[in-house]
This record gives C-alpha cells, sequence and structure tokens, in this order.
C-alpha cells in the first residue's frame, strides 16, 4: 500500500492546471465582474487541490525520492499558494505528534479568536510557541461569540497563514531551506498581485481575492471538523498511549468514493494520523482494518456527514462560548467595551 501511490497526482495536477488556465483567463482576456468573480473562485478552489498536493507532498507520500517531494512541496505551498511548506512542517509535524492537546498541538492555539475548551481559559502555556495562550478581555469578548463569527472568520483565515508564513521565514529560529522558501513566497507575491492588477478597479480587486479566500475557506472549515469537537487533553502525549489519542483527538468525514478529490483524503482523517505517509489512494482500503482494530479494542472511531460534522463543531464552539459568558467574575453587560478599555 506505501509502494502504490496511484495516479490521483496526474489527475490533480491535471485538473489544477485547467483551472489555473481558467481563472487567468477569465481575468485577462473578459470584461465580465461576473466572469471575474467565478475566476476568483476559481483560483479559490485551485488552492485547495495545490494544499492537498502540498500536504501529501509534505508527507513524502507523492513522488519516488525526497529529492522530487521537496520540489513538490515548494512549488505546491510556496509557489503557488504562498504559504510557506517549512512554516506548515513546523506546525503540522507537531500536530501529529501532540494530536489535540491544548498546550503542545498549535492547531488547536487560536486565541485570541477561538477557544474549543475552557481549558484554554486557565491561560495554559503554549509549549509549541513557548508563551502564554493569555485569556484576557479582548480572548473573552471574541470567545463569548465564537460559534457565531467561526465562518467569518474562516474566509479571511488565509491573511493569518500569509502572516505566519513571513514571521517565520524572518525570524532567527533556525528554518530548514530557508532560502528556497523566500524565493519560493516572492513567487507567488509577483504572479499574485500582477494577476489581480489586471483586474479594471479595486472593488473588483478586492471581491476577487474576497471570493478566492471564501471558497478556499471550506477548507479551512475542513480541516477545523476534523479535531475541533473531538477529545482535548492538557500535557504532552506519552509513548505507551499514542494510537489512543489519534482515536480520541480525530473525526472522519464521511463521503462517496466519488468525493473523495473533493476532501483530499483528509476525509479519513484517524487513518491519515496512524499512516502519515500512506497515499491518499490508500486510506480508503485501509479504513475498514482501523474500524475493525478500534472495535477490537474498544476505541472510538467517529465518522461524521460533512453536515453533521458541522454541527458537532459549532456545539462545540457555543458550549465554550456560553462557559466564557459564565466566568466566575461578572459578566459585563457589554464585552466589547471591557475589552476596549481594558486594553486602553
Amino acid at each position: 500500500m506505501f509502494e502504490k501511490k496511484g495516479h490521483g497526482v496526474i489527475y490533480s495536477l491535471c485538473s489544477v492546471f485547467l483551472m489555473l488556465v481558467a481563472c487567468f483567463y477569465g481575468v485577462l482576456c473578459c470584461d465580465s465582474f461576473l466572469i471575474h468573480m467565478l475566476s476568483g473562485g476559481i483560483l479559490g478552489f485551485t488552492w485547495m487541490q495545490v494544499a492537498y498536493l502540498g500536504h501529501d507532498s509534505g508527507h513524502y507520500q507523492i513522488m519516488t525520492t525526497r529529492g522530487f517531494n521537496k520540489v513538490a512541496q515548494i512549488l505546491a505551498g510556496n509557489c503557488l499558494t504562498g504559504i510557506s511548506i517549512a512554516w506548515w512542517k513546523w506546525t503540522h509535524n507537531a500536530h501529529h505528534i501532540a494530536c489535540n492537546s491544548l498546550d503542545y498541538d498549535p492547531d488547536l492555539q487560536h486565541l485570541p479568536m477561538l477557544a474549543v475548551s475552557s481549558k484554554l481559559f486557565q491561560s495554559l502555556t503554549s509549549r509549541f510557541y513557548g508563551r502564554e495562550l493569555t485569556f484576557d478581555p479582548v480572548s473573552r469578548f471574541f470567545v463569548s461569540y465564537q460559534h457565531l463569527t467561526f465562518y467569518p472568520v474562516m474566509c479571511v483565515a488565509r491573511v493569518n497563514l500569509y502572516l505566519q508564513t513571513f514571521l517565520l521565514l524572518f525570524s532567527k529560529r533556525k528554518v530548514p531551506d530557508r532560502v528556497l522558501n523566500i524565493l519560493g513566497i516572492l513567487v507567488f507575491w509577483t504572479w499574485f498581485p500582477i494577476l489581480v492588477s489586471f483586474l479594471p478597479n479595486w472593488t473588483e480587486r478586492v471581491l476577487f481575492v474576497l471570493a478566492s479566500f471564501c471558497v478556499t475557506s471550506i477548507q479551512h472549515v475542513q480541516f477545523c471538523l476534523n479535531h475541533f469537537a473531538a477529545n482535548v487533553y492538557v500535557g504532552a502525549p506519552k509513548g505507551n498511549d499514542w494510537f489512543e489519542k489519534q482515536t480520541s483527538g480525530t473525526i472522519d468525514i464521511s463521503c462517496s468514493s466519488w468525493m473523495d478529490w473533493f476532501f483530499g483524503g483528509l476525509q479519513f482523517q484517524l487513518e491519515h494520523h496512524l499512516f502519515p505517509r500512506l497515499p491518499r489512494c490508500q486510506l480508503r482500503n485501509v479504513s475498514p482494518l482501523v474500524q475493525e482494530l478500534c472495535k477490537k479494542h474498544n476505541l472510538p472511531y467517529r465518522s461524521l456527514s460533512f453536515f453533521e460534522a458541522n454541527k458537532w463543531t459549532i456545539r462545540t464552539l457555543r458550549t465554550a462560548a456560553l462557559q466564557a459568558r459564565d466566568l466566575s467574575s461578572p459578566v459585563p453587560k457589554n464585552l466589547l467595551w471591557e475589552a476596549v478599555n481594558t486594553h486602553g
């Protein structure tokens, strides 16, 4: 299974190429506002598929050698999406090792905007970032309404990924292949602004970017569905409970096989966490074996529809939001007033 990589990568590359051609044609050769917005949506959808390729190459799944995988990483991550593969590896490796640990997994550390557990109200120290995750009045305000703001925040979440990329690449931290990563980012910030500049006015330029971000937000939401509503814990994972931590910290998304391309294989989240270098075309094949093993050892195997997973996630966020409003200290009548005035 590890050796049979399938033809999914070739299909994905062809679809990415065709979508990029359609996007560029729509921007450069058409004067229609509707076509321009549609082109922005196509670009967002392209970024989704490219991100899956970047993810797979980051796990060294798609190419036959480590060197070729590294080339695919830089092209897919840095050049086409503007998100550094170095930053992704840094956070994603930690996520796999300490899945759903509130203080070790960076994928759950989203204060002041989001908190999946009231344990984050204790201002935990992030062992990943090496700083306190302060739950202050500003965090309390945003978290109190997070079940309402979740989807709007996901629509602009990409901005944070660009910011995190620059913060890492130009930090004093040791970054593998820093020069290659910076060159790749420069490629993205060359072609993307030039493409946007061909639109006739600033209104269409802003709406084009927003359209692309909103479509890509579907993927950002998906990443959250896989973990936000699952079990969380505080502390480092232990060597003898790694398998149990993966099963308790992940949620699969059930779908028909013809939709595997849309979710990029990550709908089999538990299977991917158990076998990170298994090609995505094999995840559906290994799923029955994982289910059988979980059943044998009385471990959770949660597979929800996309709609149901959204319900679980919003319910988790709403529960934490109500807990944030109901802390031991009196709840202010105007949380926004407190947040603003506390910070001068």
